[in-house]
């Protein structure tokens, strides 16, 4: 293999749950009286840990989100989980195929430890990953597009970023393995691949991604 580490983005690469966020993301916004359809989203909010989601609406309506707005979104998010949420078709062989060949591998998410661990478990995809391999936007001062988070990541796997590969479906995750110095490739199986259009390859089937990583 090419690389010396595999980084994920977790959020609709490894567990399918953008669907579901946004969907509850959107629905949340307009009921405290900032329209947002599901479209808009995915289109400024997937892939963005949430004090995107506060910058954003307090600088397009001068207004403050609740302080309770996390837990309240996050409480609502795990709950759909526990009813709905599958891992993304093909992550699984993946993640076998990675163990079996010994290929070091991470998941470094905009979402929280907490958020990481609930998707995990329901989806039984916590048996893949380690403490270790674990990396939220809570362990860094910014989140994505910054590169910290990916940098942090590497820094705690030991391998230097330009032998690292991250696997992304967002713009903002794009932007920030572009800004650390790796190589990207982006999942277009939400996204358009046009929105992608800075990773070093797209694809848009999990199946994919193993003869990439050859």
């Amino acid at each position: 293999m090419r690389y010396d580490l595999v980084i994920f983005d977790n959020d609709g690469v490894l567990v399918d749950s953008e669907p579901i966020s946004n969907r509850l993301l959107a629905a949340y916004l307009t009921e405290l009286g900032h329209p947002t359809s599901y479209e808009e989203s995915l289109r400024d909010y997937m892939g963005a840990a949430m004090h995107r989601v506060h910058d954003l609406v307090e600088e397009r309506t001068g207004q403050p989100l609740p302080e309770d707005f996390d837990d309240v979104f996050h409480s609502r998010v795990f709950a759909a989980f526990e009813r709905e949420l599958k891992p993304v078709a093909g992550a699984v062989g993946v993640l076998e195929k990675l163990v079996a060949d010994g290929v070091p591998y991470c998941v470094a998410s905009s979402g929280s430890h907490e958020r990481i661990r609930v998707g995990h478990r329901t989806t039984g995809l916590d048996r893949w990953f380690g403490e270790g391999q674990i990396f939220s936007s809570e362990d860094v001062g910014r989140g994505k597009p910054a590169p910290d988070l990916f940098l942090y990541a590497a820094g705690k796997m030991g391998v230097a970023p330009e032998r690292c590969v991250v696997v992304e479906d967002s713009p903002l995750g794009v932007r920030a393995a572009v800004a650390a110095g790796m190589d990207v490739y982006g999942f277009t199986a939400m996204t358009p691949a046009a929105r992608l259009s800075g990773a070093t390859r797209l694809f848009a089937d999990m199946g994919e991604l193993l003869d990439l990583l050859a």
